[in-house]
């Protein structure tokens, strides 16, 4: 996916196909294949005669590597390390140039993601935003429940928008992010966010992405950053932005019913607070969004998406658990009792596919921790 992402961003600047496969490493044809590409959502799972024998063993191999970032560089594993840890603790049966493959493969992958981790700018121009997550009281269905609400925010206009999510995971943050692109009509070019939460996890000094927030990014095209930790002052317009939603939006303690009919008037509801001078340059936010509407990327042909696919086995009673600890169970059929079924997770659904034919089983309203499905 970083390199899907890179070609994009590559193509977008304006360079040449043969430039960006000296850049990247690969060749025209994949420069080709992915510039055309107009659709990164992802697919489910596609059954696979026959998988490559360190599949089973790749997230230990990732685990070890995560261990080492906490160690010296002379303490760390080798590929051929690895692969005797794998023949004498698993008794692996894999060559040492399938490991050495694998773990050429990710490091690859995390050096050209801590390649992107750059300072941040504090000088905001049209069409860079900031993201982050807040929380506030809500009756959901009469039930009086605290639910996270998202927030991005552009510091050119102080202009701000907001969604409301009974959860910080990726698909949430997936689907504000798209929710607030198609309202908006456009694309920011750069995205910050206060930290990794929904998008990935922190791993030394870099942050390793969810594979669905890095389709998001190359699917609309736009560059993202993370805050450094303890620097409160690279993210002062979005966290404003959240109290003040919070006071003039939620207080008194809103009721909610339907999650997506109060998105949509949230957006709406948090765009009209801009309907004011701005703080500093006296114009009105409203217009100087327009500057950040004209300096935004467009919207690609396809919307995202946003949808993580994992496999599950449906117990005696055909129903499939999913969440921490399995915490949620999912009805499905009886008939389909012991079989691995194909699930999709989204915001706010759980879909359940049948994996040879790939039709849709069921769908129920996705449930977090405690919290009722809204």
């Amino acid at each position: 996916m970083t390199d899907k992402n890179s070609i994009r961003l590559l193509w977008r600047q304006g360079d040449s196909v043969a430039e960006i496969a000296r850049k990247t490493g690969v060749s025209r044809d994949t420069v080709y294949k992915y510039r055309d590409m107009d659709d990164f959502s992802p697919k489910p799972p596609a059954r696979r005669a026959q998988g490559s024998k360190l599949d089973p063993y790749r997230p230990l191999i990732e685990s070890w590597l995560d261990d080492d970032m906490r160690s010296g560089r002379k303490q760390r594993h080798t590929a051929k390390r690895v692969h005797d840890r794998l023949v004498s603790e698993c008794g692996a049966d894999v060559s040492v140039s399938t490991v050495e493959r694998c773990v050429r493969e990710i490091r690859a992958r995390r050096s050209a993601e801590a390649a992107d981790a750059q300072y941040l700018d504090l000088v905001w121009g049209p069409g860079e935003a900031q993201a982050d997550f807040g929380e506030a009281d809500f009756y959901v269905r009469g039930m009086r429940t605290t639910l996270s609400f998202f927030v991005m925010t552009f510091p050119y206009s102080n202009v701000g928008l907001a969604q409301v999510f009974p959860g910080e995971t990726s698909e949430c943050v997936c689907q504000a992010l798209r929710n607030v692109f198609e309202h908006v009509g456009g694309v920011p070019t750069k995205i910050v966010f206060d930290n990794a939460t929904g998008v990935g996890r922190r791993v030394g000094g870099g942050v390793r992405t969810t594979e669905l927030f890095a389709a998001c990014s190359a699917h609309y095209g736009f560059r993202f950053r993370f805050c450094n930790p303890r620097s409160g002052n690279e993210k002062g317009s979005v966290e404003n932005k959240v109290g003040c939603v919070r006071r003039n939006l939620f207080v008194p303690v809103p009721q909610l019913w339907d999650a997506g009919a109060f998105n949509r008037r949230l957006l709406e509801r948090s765009l009209a607070m801009s309907d004011k001078p701005h703080w500093i340059k006296g114009e009105r936010e409203l217009d100087l969004f327009e500057a950040d509407r004209l300096a935004m990327l467009g919207l690609p042909a396809k919307p995202l998406d946003c949808v993580t696919y994992v496999s599950r086995t449906a117990d005696k009673k055909g129903k499939v658990s999913v969440g921490e600890r399995g915490r949620h169970l999912y009805s499905t059929h009886p008939s389909l009792s012991r079989r691995r079924l194909t699930v999709g997770l989204r915001a706010t659904t759980v879909s359940v596919y049948d994996p040879d034919s790939g039709e849709l089983v069921c769908e129920h309203p996705r449930a977090y921790g405690m919290l009722m499905p809204i």
